[in-house]
This record gives C-alpha cells, structure tokens and sequence, in this order.
C-alpha cells in the first residue's frame, strides 16, 4: 500500500511537469494580471430549445432569462448531441474526435498532457474551480484537479440520484478535490452551495468558475416548491420542469453572490446546455422513486432529439453577459460552437493560444462585443455515438449516416426546421461537404488517451 501511494504520488508530480512544460509551449503570452475578468460558464444538462422562458417555454425561468437580456443571446449556439463531446469541446477547443470521443464517457478521454481551459486560464494568473458535473473519467484518479482545476466539487459521473448522489447502478461518484465524500442535500442545491462559497471566498487573482449543473438530466425527485411551481405542466413532464426551475432558482443565487460580493461587474458570464433536450423513458438505470418515465425536454420548433444531429439535438439555448463590454438585450444569429469557448476565453484573460494546441474553434470576442458584424464562413463538423457524421458550412448542412452514406442536405436559410431533404436538386454541394467530412474525419483521433 505504501509503494502504491508512493507510485501514485510520483505520477502525479510527473504529470504535473509534463502539463506545465506543455503550456510553456503553447502559449505564447506573458500572464497579464490587469484588467482580466473573472468568469463563470454555466452548463445545463440535456435542456432543450424550448424549455427556456425566453424562447417561450411553459416553464417559468425568470433567472434565465433576465441574464439574457443582460446580454447577447447566442441564437445559433451549437454543441454535439451528448454530454462527454460537449465538455470536451468546452474544455479543449477542439473537436471531441480528435480525441476518439463520441459518446458520453466514465474512463478518461484527455492525454495527461491536454492544455485544457483550466489549465491555461490558471496559467494566465486565475484561480480555478469546477462545481458539477464532470464526465470526462469517473473514477477520483481521472478527476479535474489533474487536468488544471485548483478545485473541483460534485459528480464524476454524470446524472446521479439528487439526494444519495449515486451514479446509475448505486456507484459513489460524488466528490471534492478528488476524493470521495457523502453529503446530504440535494444535488442541484449542493452545486450551487459550493460555487457560491467559492466566490465569497478572498480572491487575490481572477476566477475561473466552471458550473456544469446535473439539472435537467434524470434521475429527478424535486421538491414540492419546485414542483408546485410547475402544475400547469402535464404529470408525465412535471418532474423534469420543476428541474429546471430549481436549477433556475440555483443560478440565480449563484448571480446574486456575484453581486454581494462586488464580482458582478467584472465577470463575464457564459451560459448553454450541453446538448438538446430528450425524449422518451427516463430513468432506466435508476431504482423508483427517483425514476420518472416520460422525462421529456422540448426542442420545438427545431427537429430531433439529445444524441441526433438534427438541430434539436445540436443547437442549443446559449446567452453570454459581460457589463461594459457586451451590449445588453442583442441576439446574435451566427453561428458559433462549444469549441469556440477555449480561444475566447483565454484571449479575454490576455492569453494567445500557440498553433500547437491545433484549435478547432476560433476566438469569437469581437463577434460577443459587436466589434465584428461579418464574420467569414466557417465549417463545423461533428460526429454522433452511432458515429453518423454532420458538415455545415454557411447555410447548408448535410448529414451522413455511420457509412458515409444516405446524405441528407438541408438549406438552414429557408429551412431551419429541417424538413426537406435536398440532397438529389444540389449533388454538387453535396459532394462538396462528403469530401470536408473526409476531410475532417482524417485528422481525428490524434490525441488519444492511451492506457492507464
């Protein structure tokens, strides 16, 4: 047992050095402490197009959506259709792929060595903190605090029991530090605990606060006060609506620390829900009560599910506040993706990200800011579990099956909802957007894991 702890405190030291060696290298501005925001990202699980007040949703989500009018709303916000590629995205700027990610994942997805947002924003002179949800290696030895998060609370995994924190078939997942704990209270109200903590403790440097709520992901069992809120929403859904006024109730207490705590007007704050919203039988690896059949986000008007790549499965709602620097009430209509977020960010904190961390996303600030009107044309790809496969560039989106095979190409111009299949009028542009998934698909998997 010694030599074990002995070994595993060895590799730790060696990956520590591996990490710091690796960011000397890819990034290439000197830390600059002035003028630095701290920030906040906010992640929802699984919540849909729809199930936000401000696109009209049933659902009340005042917190939600007075953010929003605080800012810009990112209304062509696109992730990928489950949860472990979207935090990858996120975390690393590049497309989860690169890393053979497609699906959601408890062993690890990152090299030892990855640049992550974390890590290069501490290295830009900011504390970090993750508060939620993880997913990107279940186990404590795989948790945030090796990929450059100072501190880390909640779920290795992803949606656990709200009140024992437990993980599908009853695994202990839930954390602090990387270690292992049992607490009560319930998960969504545990989350925001720690993230208000967080900010109310003595800050000397800028913050990074990543918070990656398990809500509205099942298993639910919400409180009556949650639960009254949302009557006039039908029985089967209920559950799943007053999860989302929780974590609504949630965020907004995590605004209002901000606030008290004289943050409010120096943070730049990043909300969107890692993929679309679900549909059909919730709960299937969980024991009842907590396991609520019919768990049903809604996407409308968009087409598709969470894990499709219709847009209801990869376009989501996403909004980002910055006072003095974003203009308030603004909706933004180009698209932008998860990967965006890394080169963002760390330019905002003074960075410049180095070519070797071979981003996939670009810096959009100026586009946040209003200083950019037109951007050029970009190409998005991802890739599904089933491994079919998607390209957009400008308006046109084609996406193929597992095979590469029956494209359907869509005109997001004239047909946002998906609807008709052009794939037999426009065979040239078809054939365009075969050869840029080809394209893409060849620089994947580049960066494997490996063995542990």
């Amino acid at each position: 047992m010694v030599i074990e702890s002995v070994s595993n405190g060895v590799m730790k030291s060696i990956r520590c050095l591996l990490l710091l060696a690796t960011l000397s290298l890819v990034l290439s501005a000197p830390v600059c402490l002035a003028n630095q925001p701290n920030i906040v990202v906010i992640v929802a699980d699984d919540l849909g197009w729809a199930d936000v007040g401000y696109h009209g949703s049933p659902i009340p989500t005042p917190n939600l959506d007075s953010l929003c009018k605080q800012g810009v709303e990112l209304d062509q916000h696109y992730v990928w259709p489950t949860c472990t590629p979207t935090r990858v995205a996120l975390l690393t700027g590049r497309y989860p792929s690169r890393f053979g990610n497609y699906a959601p994942s408890n062993s690890r997805v990152l090299p030892w060595d990855t640049v992550t947002l974390a890590s290069a924003l501490g290295e830009a002179g900011y504390t970090t903190m993750i508060s939620g949800k993880w997913h990107l290696g279940s186990s404590p030895e795989l948790g945030p605090t090796k990929f450059g998060f100072d501190r880390s609370y909640g779920s290795l995994a992803g949606g656990v029991t709200p009140y024992s924190h437990l993980y599908k078939g009853g695994k202990k997942v839930w954390h602090r530090n990387d270690q292992l704990i049992e607490e009560e209270g319930h998960v969504t109200d545990l989350i925001a605990d720690e993230a208000i903590a967080f900010i109310g403790a003595d800050h000397d440097k800028p913050f990074f606060l990543y918070l990656p709520f398990t809500a509205p992901h099942d298993p639910f069992d919400e409180p009556e006060q949650y639960t009254d809120i949302v009557k006039h929403i039908d029985a089967g859904r209920r559950q799943y609506a007053a999860s989302v006024v929780h974590m609504d109730a949630a965020i907004g207490r995590v605004v209002e620390a901000l606030k008290e705590h004289g943050h409010a007007e120096d943070t730049l704050i990043v909300f969107f829900s890692d993929n679309g919203g679900t549909r059909g039988e919730g709960g299937q690896h969980y024991p009842k009560p907590v396991a609520m059949s019919r768990v049903q986000g809604s996407n409308k008007p968009l087409r598709g599910w969470k894990r499709s790549l219709y847009e209801g499965g990869i376009r989501v709602p996403a909004f980002a506040v910055w006072p003095g620097e974003i203009e308030p009430g603004t909706k933004m209509t180009h698209p932008v993706i998860a990967a965006d977020w890394m080169p963002t960010l760390i330019g905002v904190a003074g960075q410049e990200p180095h070519e070797k961390l071979k981003l996939d996303g670009i810096d959009i600030a100026e586009l946040l800011t209003g200083t950019q009107n037109k951007p050029d044309r970009r190409l998005f790809y991802g890739v599904s579990h089933t491994r079919s496969s998607y390209a957009r560039y400008g308006d046109w989106k084609l996406i193929l099956d597992k095979d590469g095979k029956n494209p359907q190409l869509f005109d997001l111009s004239s047909d946002p909802y998906e609807k008709n299949n052009l794939a037999q009028d426009h065979p040239k542009i078809v054939s365009q957007l075969q050869e840029a998934i080809r394209s893409e698909a060849a620089k994947d998997r580049d960066a494997l894991p490996g063995r542990e």
